[in-house]
């Protein structure tokens, strides 16, 4: 798979809103669409944002209307009083998407958000249409991350003094660099990811600043995470009972989420559709947006 640039004419970064809820402010992009047309929600990962959608999203404005949400914690939501856990994001999520439509809605996950996304279909079936799940957090096989991302998780765990005496040992780390840490780690090839998207994911880190509660958050979410997979059968139940039908798109060259774990849960799971994203990373909506974009809308609405 080779790098895709978007269709000409279409603008990556969307327009920034923000939608109200009875716990705080929830921040999200619209990227538009056609009027009555069905409505997408994107949902990233932990650490992750509105910003990851942004080689994908406007390839499918064409047949869906499209948004992408930064959950509590993450982009530009902050949590505030909110927790910034798996559940507690699925319920905001589940919220979110009810606030917007009436309708049941696709949503689309990646990683945690990917988790968090299945939760919300799982127990509320009549908010969720379909399912995309794109390199989503599983049920544990016996397969192992690799040592680099193992070793950036462990270190986001340590307590809040010892990541600064780290920090301060490695000197100040330029803003540009701490926005392309998701890109280096999680594509197998970070030069198929376009120009235009790592400046989205730039000027999002310009404009979000430092945040101090970010570290806090990570925490959190990452703990959450741990423990929904630690109780790998509970959660593998939990996938199986989802009846909105499951697209999953999974990179075999994904060094967070082994692509053995995918090729495990599709066969635990043999009514949902598998692809797999040959040569590509944990995100294959960064480095093979166009291929992404083809599996969704082939499966959603086929010819």
């Amino acid at each position: 798979m080779t790098q895709t640039s978007l269709r000409p004419g279409t603008r990556p970064a969307g327009e920034s809103k923000w939608l109200d809820l009875p716990d705080g402010p929830v921040h999200y992009v619209d990227h538009g669409g056609p009027d009555g047309a069905p409505l997408a929600v994107l949902v990233h990962g932990l650490g992750g944002s509105h910003a990851n959608w942004a080689a994908l999203a406007p390839l499918l404005t064409h047949r869906l209307r499209v948004v992408a949400v930064d959950l509590a914690g993450f982009g530009l939501t902050t949590a505030g009083p909110r927790p910034a856990s798996v559940s507690a994001n699925a319920d905001l999520l589940h919220r979110f998407v009810r606030q917007l439509s009436l309708d049941p809605v696709i949503l689309v996950g990646n990683s945690m958000g990917g988790m968090i996304s299945s939760l919300v279909a799982a127990e509320h079936p009549e908010a969720v249409r379909h399912l995309a799940l794109v390199d989503p957090v599983l049920p544990l096989t016996a397969a192992l991350p690799d040592h680099m991302l193992v070793a950036t998780g462990l270190e986001g765990m340590l307590p809040l003094r010892v990541r600064m005496a780290l920090a301060r040992r490695r000197g100040p780390v330029p803003r540009n660099r701490q926005a392309m840490t998701m890109i280096t780690l999680c594509c197998d090839d970070p030069e198929k990811v376009t120009d235009e998207v790592v400046d989205v994911h730039l000027a999002l880190a310009a404009r979000r600043g430092f945040v101090e509660e970010t570290a806090r958050d990570y925490k959190a979410a990452a703990s959450s995470i741990v423990f929904t997979v630690a109780r790998r059968r509970r959660y593998a139940r939990l996938l199986h009972s989802i009846q909105t039908p499951v697209l999953l798109l999974h990179g075999t060259k994904d060094r967070l989420v082994p692509f053995r774990v995918a090729r495990v849960a599709a066969a635990a799971n043999p009514n949902w559709t598998f692809h797999p994203a040959t040569g590509v990373g944990h995100v294959p909506m960064l480095e093979a947006p166009l291929w992404t974009s083809q599996r969704i809308l082939e499966w959603i609405q086929p010819a």
